[in-house]
């Protein structure tokens, strides 16, 4: 690139020794060298370029009625927060019917569904301790309705024939109305009753 003095000599101008300092002040104030305009072309090119990219996406909206779209933005964030209760019930329901069917299995329960159906659900659901709940209303049946579930004792109530009471006291009418429990307690302690009794 050609020096400033150089090419004033082209045309024939001359600036005296003397004089030089104060016009390079006067230059360098009022002139800007090439990378400095193209720095400045640059900036001004990518702000034209970023003003360009916002009108474009502003005209996506021509035509939309802002109040609208917000309404519809505001439905959809409903349905999600509905969506979501809906998923944790399910899930809270879930947790729970896995544990009143494990505590009702537990406790020996002949008929889950009529046991089911002398509990409060509703209270037992909503309560913090579930589990420990389930268990004492289940409890509380068992204790009111002791024939809707199995026995621990190998019978109920035997009625022995006081002439001539069979060995263990279990008679062909009481073996018939044992339940499988209570026939493989017998089958333990008296295999050779057992046998006789079933045959």
């Amino acid at each position: 690139m050609k020096n400033i003095y150089t090419i004033l000599s082209e045309i024939g101008i001359e600036i005296p020794e003397e004089k030089r300092t104060e016009f390079d002040k006067s230059v360098i104030a009022n002139y800007q060298t090439i990378a400095e305009v193209e720095k400045i072309t640059t900036a001004r090119d990518n702000y034209k370029s970023q003003l360009e990219t916002a009108q474009n996406a502003l005209k996506e909206f021509d035509g939309v009625d802002v109040k609208e779209l917000q309404g519809k933005i505001e439905i959809l964030n409903n349905d999600l927060k509905t969506k979501e209760t809906e998923y944790q019930n399910k899930i809270a329901d879930m947790e729970f019917n896995s544990i009143l069917d494990g505590a009702i299995t537990k406790i020996g329960a002949k008929n889950a569904k009529a046991v089911k159906a002398l509990l409060d659900l509703d209270t037992l659901k909503s309560s913090k301790n579930q589990a420990e709940d389930i268990t004492k209303a289940l409890e509380n049946i068992k204790s009111e309705n002791d024939f809707m579930f199995t026995s621990d004792e190998p019978f109920q109530n035997p009625v022995r024939d006081t002439g001539n009471p069979p060995p263990n006291g279990v008679t062909k009418e009481m073996f018939a109305k044992m339940g499988y429990s209570e026939r493989l307690k017998l089958k333990k302690s008296d295999p050779k009753r057992y046998e006789q009794l079933k045959g």
